[in-house]
């Protein structure tokens, strides 16, 4: 019996050992998935801190400072200072009509045209090349035309005075587009010709996602076209909706470099946007101003994005299930 028993000890021993020892390979195993994973991650890790994370919370703490120098805080003076400032109130103002004018278009436009080529008509694949080719045109080139276009003695005006429109809004010398109440104008043109092409892919792909049944029972039933895209289609693109006009949104908040470049630091009347204040703080040296404006405009792009969230979960809420 007592053979049996330091037996049976000794096998418990050896099946204990065996055991940790699995449990231990196991254990170095995972530790090791791990320390890959973080390698491969730690590039990534370390550039969104150094460029995103980091200067986030400096920005923060410039806007509650009085001076780089002095670091004294003054909690919310520099807030009250900027959205008391003139020049802010009117570039916000202005980004606020562009916004506004250039960001639905860009989503209807984009919208109507990806319904346009899905269609059975000629030439559609060299019609979804030619409205993608704005994509790979340098910033530079397209200031080029634009200027081109839209001078005061050029291709635009030349058009327009050729269809017989010397009188009117528009005297025998044309309009000097960026230096008179059209300004926006040909920057909307801009934004829509460098985006649509984008927009309008990720429409195709959600049209291709729509159930094919439900589309064949509402052509069977007689639904119309137009039942046909307010009650489906419409649903099962608010989702993609959503996606396309946030981006539009941030995008319409980033033309400032296309601008400055056909008018300058200080442009005329109504291109004057809310970059255009920041980067003239920046000459200035003004880091409180300018990083209270950022902290403003962040603030309104999430109070603006939330409330898209908000009315597409309202209307595609059973669409997502």
């Amino acid at each position: 019996m007592a053979g049996i028993a330091v037996i049976s000890l000794t096998d418990l021993l050896s099946r204990g050992g065996c055991a940790l020892k699995a449990g231990w390979t196991k254990l170095n195993q995972k530790l090791g998935d791990k320390l890959y994973s973080g390698a491969f991650l730690a590039p990534s890790f370390i550039g969104v801190m150094v460029f995103f994370i980091i200067p986030f919370f400096i920005v923060g703490y410039y806007a509650f400072i009085d001076s780089p120098i002095g670091q004294n805080f003054v909690w919310f003076s520099n807030f009250q200072r900027v959205l008391g400032n003139w020049s802010f109130q009117r570039a916000a103002r202005h980004t606020a009509m562009f916004s506004a004018l250039a960001v639905p278009l860009a989503v209807a436009l984009a919208l109507g045209l990806a319904i346009l080529l899905e269609q059975k008509i000629p030439l559609k694949s060299q019609l979804r090349t030619f409205f993608l080719s704005p994509m790979m045109v340098p910033v530079a080139s397209i200031v080029l035309i634009w200027e081109v276009l839209f001078h005061q003695n050029g291709a635009m005006n030349e058009m327009l005075l050729n269809f017989g429109l010397r009188t009117g809004w528009f005297d025998w010398q044309g309009v000097d587009w960026f230096y008179s109440d059209w300004s926006q104008l040909p920057i909307v043109v801009l934004f829509l010709w460098r985006n649509l092409g984008y927009n309008m892919i990720l429409f195709m792909a959600a049209l291709n996602n729509i159930p094919k049944d439900l589309l064949e029972v509402a052509d069977m039933e007689g639904a119309s076209a137009w039942t046909v895209f307010r009650r489906i289609k419409l649903r099962f693109l608010s989702p993609t909706i959503l996606f396309v006009t946030i981006l539009s949104v941030i995008n319409s908040f980033k033309v400032f470099r296309e601008v400055y470049l056909l008018t300058g630091a200080i442009p005329y009347g109504r291109l004057y946007l809310l970059q255009h204040y920041m980067n003239n703080m920046f000459h200035n040296l003004d880091y409180q101003s300018l990083a209270a404006a950022a902290i403003i405009m962040a603030i309104v792009m999430v109070i603006i994005i939330g409330l898209l969230f908000v009315i597409e979960h309202r209307y595609g809420k059973d669409i997502e299930g």
